[in-house]
């Protein structure tokens, strides 16, 4: 039952259940003087009062389409507030400003199902795992870091000022996650006219978009990959299965481009991948030269069985892949004759124990062999950088930065890559 003594009753309500819902609420409506909400609530219910004949219900009725204004209103004098809210007030909805402006002993909330799960009731689908995001009147960034964290399903309240779902759809694509996520868009969710679209192309937007609409993104099972549309090398990010609890352990595509051109691909030979995380530089190298042998080194539990999937989808095969610390499996020769001098070397991942590895190398260094690291620390580059010099015929250290094009509304930003240094060493 609704605490009497509480001056503001904020309620949330469902649109499809609006009549029976005044109904239910008629003796705290009638104790009421003002009554508050979107304009959308505050016309459906005039038409309960005229509907009910409450001839002598004078309340004054006020928008809450302005935030800023209605708390202005409210505080001006104390009256017996209703205020309607769509779905639960405390969650993206006003109840949050009202606790902000008011003290807990005046307010009183009645929860009604979210918008989001109301959306996730209509297309059957769980929502225990979710996660949300806000874009309205807010930076996108949050967003990029929330879907590269590769959510089962994300909802995403949208900024109609900025596009709303379209922004959505735009952002997915610049950040390379078309192959990851379905995109599903509910509009008017509750009324009669509602709208449920699953968009798979801008052109799927209707031009009577609805401003009143959330977005929910689900994950995909498995990316649709057609092999004979993949590029040579350059491969997007999204492609590759990544690891769930850390899905940042990629080499991003401009950087991967950058360090395969490094190597200088024979067209034969042996190629080593050190600390290869996802497999993502040995694998494309193996688009390039099919006819090379590839040896993957992570030192990551079940980073044997995510290479061999990335193998799958990119339609290559490594020649070993071994799990283990890359400084054991070189001390204690882990690795086949037939493999053991390579052509090429790509070491990444090698912490502080990259020095190590590196002494360990160059006892199997061929001649006319490349070593290629990518660095982000300054103080590695350096140590690193004064152990080959003495070794190498050539050493080069280039740096590169990066950025990629996030749409914001009809504008664009430009959102940075990590910065990497490479030093590369030719024997």
């Amino acid at each position: 039952m609704p605490n009497e003594s509480k001056q503001i009753h904020v309620i949330g309500i469902e649109a499809s259940n609006a009549e029976s819902f005044f109904d239910s609420k008629e003796k705290l409506i009638l104790k009421a003087e003002r009554v508050a909400g979107p304009k959308r609530f505050l016309d459906l219910f005039k038409i309960w009062v005229k509907k009910n004949n409450f001839l002598n219900l004078n309340h004054e009725l006020i928008s809450t389409d302005k935030l800023n204004d209605f708390i202005s209103f409210l505080k001006k004098e104390e009256k017996e507030t209703i205020v309607f809210s769509g779905g639960d007030p405390l969650w993206f909805g006003i109840g949050r400003l009202l606790i902000q402006n008011f003290p807990l002993s005046s307010l009183h909330f009645e929860p009604a199902p979210t918008s989001f799960q109301q959306a996730f009731s209509r297309i059957g689908k769980p929502w225990q795992d979710t996660h949300w995001i806000s874009l309205h009147g807010r930076d996108p960034l949050p967003f990029e870091k929330a879907i590269k964290k590769l959510p089962s399903s994300l909802v995403v309240l949208t900024d109609p000022g900025r596009g709303g779902a379209k922004e959505v759809f735009q952002l997915i694509h610049s950040i390379g996650f078309e192959n990851n996520y379905e995109l599903w868009t509910f509009e008017r969710l509750g009324y009669e006219d509602e709208r449920i679209l699953k968009i798979t192309s801008i052109k799927d937007f209707p031009t009577n978009f609805d401003s009143l609409h959330l977005v929910i993104l689900l994950k995909k099972l498995e990316p649709q990959i057609i092999l004979e549309k993949l590029p040579l090398f350059g491969i997007d990010d999204s492609i590759f299965l990544q690891y769930s609890d850390c899905p940042g352990l990629l080499t991003k595509k401009e950087i991967r481009v950058q360090l395969l051109a490094e190597l200088n691909l024979p067209k034969e030979g042996i190629i080593w991948e050190i600390g290869s995380g996802v497999g993502s530089i040995g694998l494309e190298s193996l688009r390039i030269s099919p006819n090379l042998k590839l040896v993957s080194i992570d030192k990551r539990i079940g980073s044997k069985n995510i290479i061999q999937e990335n193998a799958i989808r990119l339609g290559v095969k490594p020649s070993l892949i071994i799990e283990g610390e890359a400084l054991n499996i070189l001390k204690e020769e882990k690795i086949e004759k037939n493999l053991l001098y390579p052509d090429r070397i790509i070491l990444g991942g090698g912490g502080s124990n990259s020095h190590l590895i590196i002494e360990e190398l160059l006892k199997r260094i061929n001649r006319n062999c490349i070593l290629v690291i990518p660095l982000i620390s300054l103080k590695s580059l350096s140590k690193l950088e004064s152990i080959l010099k003495p070794k190498a015929n050539k050493l080069s250290i280039s740096h590169h930065q990066s950025y990629r094009g996030v749409t914001i509304g009809d504008d664009i930003r430009l959102s940075p890559l990590n910065p990497v240094f490479i030093l590369k060493c030719e024997f």
